[in-house]
């Protein structure tokens, strides 16, 4: 399920991703639509990614995860250039080259909740815009949290 580009501000501001001191994706990429991945009887979240023909832009530019865990997502380039994905796992990235008018899987695991950065990195592409995020919904497990004092917000 994708938002539309009217529904955009309205679905950051429900997911918290639009104010100060809380997410600022909605600032950050300030096009594309919002995607949540799928989850699957198995566990395993799925979603499909695409670049769009003449725009360079992901769609969506921004994929939600409910939580952590195992994501298959397929990268769809509908594009005449060659592009490609590299997409964060747990600490390391996983890479895969899309040719024009081409599609493929790749399975990642992200574990902890917070932003990870894909994008396409060969030419120019991320300079030119072709950037996305996958926001890991939940919390920080007791057992990885910092003993220290609530911090004062303002």
């Amino acid at each position: 399920m994708t938002t539309t580009a009217s529904e955009r501000s309205s679905a950051l501001h429900d997911l918290g991703l639009d104010g100060q001191n809380q997410a600022t994706i909605g600032r950050l990429l300030a096009t594309g639509n919002i995607g949540h991945a799928e989850e699957g009887a198995d566990g395993r979240m799925r979603a499909r990614i695409r670049i769009v023909p003449d725009q360079l832009i992901w769609d969506p530019s921004v994929l939600v995860l409910p939580h952590g865990g195992h994501l298959d997502v397929e990268f769809v380039n509908d594009d005449q250039n060659t592009h490609c994905a590299l997409v964060p796992s747990n600490g390391d990235s996983k890479w895969m080259w899309l040719p024009n008018y081409t599609r493929g899987t790749m399975s990642v695991t992200l574990d902890g909740p917070g932003y990870y950065w894909f994008s396409s990195n060969i030419g120019n592409d991320e300079g030119r815009g072709l950037i996305g995020a996958i926001v890991v919904r939940g919390d920080v497990p007791e057992s990885a949290r910092l003993d220290r004092p609530k911090q004062p917000r303002p």
